[in-house]
C-alpha cells in the first residue's frame, strides 16, 4: 500500500505541487494507536511546496488519495500528520492472499547468490558452553533466514583443532591423567565421560598447575634466587619490583600482573607445551598420534552436541589444514613486500598508514597464529566456492579488532572478494554472577545448560496438566521443544550486536516475552482448528462485509511479516524475527480473547476467523523455524 500511494503521489505531483518532487520526501510512519488509521503519511515536507498550513495540505494531499485509491476508505489530518484508514475489504484480500501462499514471507529458493555463513568455530581444547550456544544459534539462524530470503547458503565452521592451547590439553593429559589398574589414562570409554568434556578437563587441569609453578616462580625471585634463569628476566623483575615503590595500589596491580606474565613465560609448562607445538607442526609421530586421538574424542562430543542443538553444518574446515596455506600465503606475501620480518625471525605486518598498527603472522620460531590459519582458511573457501557473493564471520565483538586486520591483509594480497566478506559481531553472554572463563573452570557447560532447562520445561508442563493421553515419547519430545525452544528464543531475541544476561529460569516462563509464550499460542491455534475440523491447507471461503479492531489489528501484523523477514536478511539480525512473532501473538491473543470464535453465529465470520488463526499459526511456525525453534501442536 504504501508503494501504491507514493507512486500516486508521484504522478500527480506536477498538479500537486506544481512541480516534480523528489521520492526522498514521501515519508511513512505506524499509526499511533490512540488515533484512528492504518497507516500515517508525514506532511511536513510538503508544506514548504504548498505554500499553507499542514492541515490544508494534508487535507489536498488526503482527497488526491482517497479519490484514486479505492482501498483507501478515509482520512484524518492530525498535526503535521495524514492518517489514513484502509478499507475492510482490502485487508480481507490480503488475508486471502496469505492463505493461497504456504511459504508466505520466502522468496523463490535460490533466486539470490551464494552466501557463506560461519558459526560455531569450536576449539578442541573444551567442551562448548553458554557463549557457543549464542553464537551457534545466531549463526545457523542467520543462514536459515538468508535462505528464506532467497539465498544459496552453505552453513561452515572453523575447526580450531591445532595451537597451543591445544597443546596444553594434551600435556596435562600425559602429565597428570591418573593410571587406572589396567595401565591406562583415563578416556570417554573408560570414565564414561563425553570426548570434549574430557579434554576440557585437563585444559583447566593444566592452567591450575601452570599458575602455581608461575607462583613458585615469583616466591624464588622474591628470595632472590635467580639460577637458571636469563639475565634479562632477572633484570626486568627487577626493573618492575622498584617501579611499584610510592605508586598506587591500581599502579601496583597492573604491575603486579606483568610481573606474573614474566613469570608464567618462564614456567617449565608453558616452555614444554610450546615445544610440543613445534614438535606437531614438524609431524613428529608420537605428538600427532596424541594429537589425532584427543581431537576424535572431542569431535563426538561435539556432535552429540549439535545433534541436541538442531543444528547443523554443510562444510568443515580444520585449521590444522588451513593453517599450512596461511604460512605459504604468508611466505609469498613477504616476498612481495606486504609483510615485514623482524630481527628474531617473526614476521608482521604494518598496519599503521590505515590506523591500526603492527600485527604478528608468524612467530619467531615459524609457528603460526590464529591469523594465519584464518587467512589459509578465507582463501580456501573462496577456492572451493568462486561464486560465492559473501562470507559472514559469526564471533563476538572480543574480535572486532581481529577481522578488521584480516579483511585489510586479504585486500593487501591482492583478493578483491575481501571486500564482501563481513563480521557479524555480537556482544557476549553474562550471568547474574558475572564473567566466565574458560580456563578457570568457571564457564556453563552447553549439554548441562540444555539438559536443565528442558528439566525444569518437564517440571512446568507436569505441574500444568494437559498432556494426559501422550506417550512417553511424545512428552520428552514436547518437553525438549519447550526448554529448547525457550533457550534458543531467549538468545536470539536480544540484538545480536548488544551485550546481554542470561538467565535460565527467565526462557522457559509460560507468560512474558518468551519462547513458550509464543509455542503456546501456536498449540492453541492447532487446538482451535482440529475442534473446527480446519486441516492443513483446507480452502474456506469468506466475505464479511466488516471487520473488528483486533482484526484488522491481527491482519495488520500479518501482512508486515515479508517486510520484518526482509529486515532481518538485511541486518543479519534474527532478533528482528522474535520481537515481530511476540508482537503478533500478543495481537492474536487480544484477538482471541476479544472475539467468538466457535460460537459466531455468522458463518462468514466465523470461516474467516478460523482462517486468520490458521495463516498465524503458519506465520508463527515459518517464523520460529528460522529461529530452529520448534513448535508444539499440543501444549
Amino acid at each position: 500500500m504504501e508503494q501504491e500511494i507514493k507512486e500516486l503521489i508521484l504522478s500527480n505531483s506536477v498538479d500537486l505541487f506544481g512541480q516534480q518532487i523528489d521520492e526522498q520526501l514521501i515519508q511513512f510512519q505506524k499509526t499511533r494507536k490512540d488515533i484512528e488509521g492504518d497507516l500515517t503519511l508525514v506532511i511536513f515536507p510538503f508544506v514548504k511546496l504548498l505554500k499553507c498550513s499542514p492541515q490544508d495540505a494534508g487535507n489536498r494531499i488526503g482527497e488526491l488519495i482517497v479519490d484514486k485509491l479505492i482501498d483507501i476508505d478515509r482520512f484524518a489530518v492530525v498535526g503535521g500528520f495524514l492518517n489514513l484508514t484502509i478499507s475492510d475489504q482490502y485487508w480481507l484480500n490480503q488475508l486471502k492472499r496469505i492463505h493461497a501462499e504456504p511459504t508466505f514471507g520466502c522468496s523463490e529458493p535460490n533466486s539470490k547468490p551464494l552466501m557463506m555463513v560461519e558459526y560455531a568455530s569450536p576449539n578442541t581444547n573444551k567442551p562448548l558452553h553458554l557463549g557457543h550456544l549464542r553464537n551457534i544459534f545466531l549463526g545457523y539462524s542467520v543462514a536459515e533466514i538468508l535462505k528464506a530470503n532467497g539465498h544459496k547458503v552453505i552453513k561452515t565452521q572453523i575447526i580450531n583443532d591445532r595451537g597451543i592451547h591445544i597443546c596444553k590439553s594434551m600435556l596435562a593429559w600425559e602429565k597428570f591423567s591418573p593410571i587406572n589398574e589396567k595401565g591406562e589414562r583415563e578416556t570417554p570409554e573408560n570414565t564414561g565421560l563425553k570426548g570434549d568434556k574430557l579434554v576440557g578437563k585437563y585444559y583447566v587441569e593444566f592452567d591450575k598447575h601452570f599458575n602455581q609453578e608461575a607462583k613458585e616462580i615469583i616466591l624464588q625471585w622474591e628470595q632472590g634466587s635467580f639460577d637458571g634463569f636469563p639475565v634479562a628476566i632477572c633484570d626486568e623483575f627487577q626493573r618492575l619490583t622498584l617501579a611499584k615503590s610510592g605508586k598506587d595500589e591500581k599502579t601496583c596491580e597492573g604491575i603486579d600482573a606483568k610481573i606474573k606474565d614474566l613469570a608464567k613465560n618462564q614456567t617449565s609448562l608453558l616452555l614444554e607445551a610450546k615445544e610440543m607445538l613445534i614438535k606437531w607442526e614438524a609431524r613428529d609421530p608420537q605428538v600427532y598420534l596424541l594429537w589425532s586421538t584427543m581431537n576424535s574424542w572431542v569431535y563426538a562430543g561435539f556432535e552429540a552436541t549439535y545433534d541436541m542443538m538442531g543444528v547443523d553444518f554443510d562444510h568443515l574446515y580444520y585449521e590444522s589444514d588451513t593453517f599450512l596455506l596461511g604460512k605459504d600465503i604468508i611466505m609469498d606475501g613477504l616476498n612481495r613486500g606486504v609483510f615485514f620480518k623482524k630481527a628474531d625471525g617473526s614476521v608482521w605486518i604494518d598496519l599503521t598508514a590505515e590506523g591500526l598498527d603492527e600485527k604478528l603472522v608468524l612467530r619467531s620460531d615459524g609457528t603460526a597464529v590464529y591469523m594465519t590459519q584464518d587467512i589459509g582458511t578465507a582463501v580456501d573457501r573462496l577456492t572451493d566456492y568462486p561464486d560465492v557473493s559473501g562470507v559472514i564471520y559469526t564471533v563476538g565483538n572480543e574480535q572486532d579488532y581481529h577481522f578488521k586486520v584480516l579483511f585489510l591483509i586479504l585486500e593487501k594480497m591482492g583478493y578483491s572478494w575481501a571486500k564482501n566478506c563481513s563480521h557479524l559481531s555480537y556482544g557476549m553472554v553474562d550471568l547474574p554472577s558475572g564473567r566466565m572463563k574458560s580456563r578457570e573452570g568457571t564457564v556453563v557447560d552447553a549439554d548441562d545448560l540444555m539438559a536443565d532447562v528442558i528439566a525444569e520445561a518437564t517440571e512446568m508442563t507436569k505441574e500444568r496438566g494437559h498432556i494426559e493421553g501422550m506417550s512417553d515419547e511424545e512428552k520428552n519430545h514436547l518437553f525438549r521443544q519447550i526448554g529448547l525452544g525457550g533457550l534458543k528464543y531467549y538468545l536470539l531475541k536480544v540484538d545480536p550486536k548488544k551485550r546481554m544476561l542470561f538467565n535460565p529460569e527467565e526462557s522457559i516462563e509460560l507468560n512474558g516475552h518468551t519462547g513458550p509464550f509464543i509455542q503456546y499460542a501456536h498449540a492453541r491455534i492447532q487446538s482451535l482448528l482440529a475442534k473446527a475440523g480446519v486441516t492443513e491447507g483446507s480452502t474456506l471461503e469468506f466475505n464479511p462485509s466488516d471487520l473488528e479492531p483486533s482484526e484488522r489489528d491481527v491482519l495488520k501484523w500479518l501482512t508486515e511479516f515479508p517486510a520484518h523477514m526482509n529486515e532481518a536478511a538485511s541486518d543479519l539480525s534474527p532478533a528482528v524475527l522474535a520481537n515481530y512473532t511476540y508482537e503478533l501473538v500478543k495481537a492474536y491473543n487480544h484477538f482471541y480473547q476479544s472475539v467468538s470464535i466457535m460460537i459466531e453465529t455468522n458463518e462468514d465470520k466465523k470461516r474467516m476467523r478460523l482462517v486468520l488463526s490458521a495463516n498465524v499459526a503458519k506465520v508463527i511456525r515459518q517464523s520460529m523455524r528460522l529461529l530452529g525453534i520448534e513448535v508444539p501442536n499440543r501444549m
